[in-house]
């Protein structure tokens, strides 16, 4: 079993930066492949990037370049560095968690954060 609790999110405007932090209980965050996922109203949920168990990572074309995930395996969190921001950002971000390979269908996770709003104004 895996407890996720996201935080980090709030209002900022296009261009500026936010970290997002998932902290992980229960399981050593470095056991599981790590995802963000994001939604926007009226949206299906969207895959933002994943740090696999070995530290591999992998993104979404849309945040490529902009976004950085890293995990601190002492603290049992995931960040998820957002630069560069843009108005199509503007969702709520959840951490999830397999404890096999990563995916990016969110059907795939079994663990899941509340989430944390994050609005990009322009």
């Amino acid at each position: 079993q895996v407890q996720l609790v996201e935080s980090g999110g709030g209002l900022v405007q296009a261009g500026g930066s936010l970290r997002l932090s998932c902290v992980a209980s229960g399981r050593a965050a470095s056991e599981y492949a790590t995802a963000w996922f994001r939604q926007a109203p009226v949206k299906e949920r969207e895959f933002v990037g994943a740090i696999m168990w070995s530290g591999g990572r992998t993104y979404a074309d849309s945040v490529k370049g902009r976004f950085t995930i890293s995990r601190d395996n002492a603290k049992n969190t995931v960040y998820l560095q957002m630069n560069s921001l843009k108005p199509e950002d503007t969702g709520v971000y959840y951490c999830a968690a397999r404890a096999l390979a990563y995916s990016s269908s969110h059907e795939d996770y079994g663990y899941w954060g509340q989430g944390t709003q994050v609005t990009v104004s322009s």
